[in-house]
């Protein structure tokens, strides 16, 4: 059986954005901070996106010494039109910010439902909408979506987080269906629960809304599903990124690279 390949060799290639410009949003900490310091090491331009300009000066400084570069860029995503024309230019597309409330749904804030489908939705609609241009123009493109088990799954009381994660999933992968004759492609990863400010900030939500003691929330809620028993790092969420952009993924398009420790296998 003959063929060609993509690779160069046997061996997957270390992963180089040298020239390359990419953008991620809600980078000044968590899966975001970690992804654009992978991007920047790997060579790429970051443009790191976040409404913490503290937090986005201080990820600057620990990227100094990469072979790439992170420019903070302050903004707030549910400023749409901002949103979109910060990704012009761009060829990696990092659609990682996100908030939670952890409610069930007869208590759900109205406004708060619509934040987080602005944040989480709409604006990596507008993102796309912002970036495909150039990617099309070069022929050459890498959108990856940082969605969640709760892309795939549900959980009760996380309305407005599961919806948004849903119709995200939807997202990728129509850009994937429509970027494919530009060479462009688009993806999700899925964790599960990663060690960051965003799950740390809602245990005390969790408790309540479950009816247990605090220190019980990761035991018994966060990690109730998943058959491996601890959290994920930033880090290794920013691997899975890195390597839907190399070349060794460039025919994985349309789809979900899930990191959950076997949540769905259930």
């Amino acid at each position: 059986m003959t063929g060609s390949s993509a690779l160069p060799g046997p061996h997957a290639p270390t992963l180089d954005l040298g020239g390359r410009t990419a953008l991620v949003t809600g980078a000044a900490g968590g899966i975001g901070g970690a992804c654009a310091l992978r991007l920047a090491a790997a060579g790429a331009k970051v443009r790191a996106v976040d409404r913490d300009a503290a937090g986005l000066e201080a990820l600057a400084e620990r990227a100094a010494g990469l072979a790439g570069t992170v420019e903070p860029r302050v903004l707030d995503l549910t400023d749409l039109d901002a949103a979109e024309q910060a990704a012009a230019g761009t060829d990696v597309l990092v659609n990682n910010a996100g908030l939670q409330l952890v409610r069930p749904i007869e208590e759900f804030p109205p406004e708060v439902f619509h934040t987080v489908l602005t944040v989480m939705l709409e604006a990596p609609f507008r993102l796309i909408r912002g970036a495909l241009p150039h990617m099309y123009g070069q022929g050459w493109g890498r959108i990856v979506n940082v969605s969640s088990v709760h892309g795939l799954r549900a959980s009760a009381y996380k309305a407005a987080y599961v919806a948004a994660k849903h119709g995200l999933e939807g997202l990728s992968k129509t850009a994937a269906l429509e970027g494919a004759p530009h060479g462009v492609t688009s993806n999700c990863v899925n964790p599960a629960y990663v060690r960051t400010p965003l799950v740390e900030r809602q245990i005390a939500d969790q408790a309540r809304a479950h009816g247990i003691p605090e220190e019980r929330v990761v035991s018994e809620v966060l990690l109730q599903d998943s058959a491996l028993k601890r959290l994920i790092e930033p880090e290794e969420v920013a691997e899975a990124v890195a390597y839907l952009c190399g070349p060794q993924a460039s025919f994985v398009t349309g789809t979900s690279l899930v990191l959950d420790g076997g949540w769905t296998a259930h």
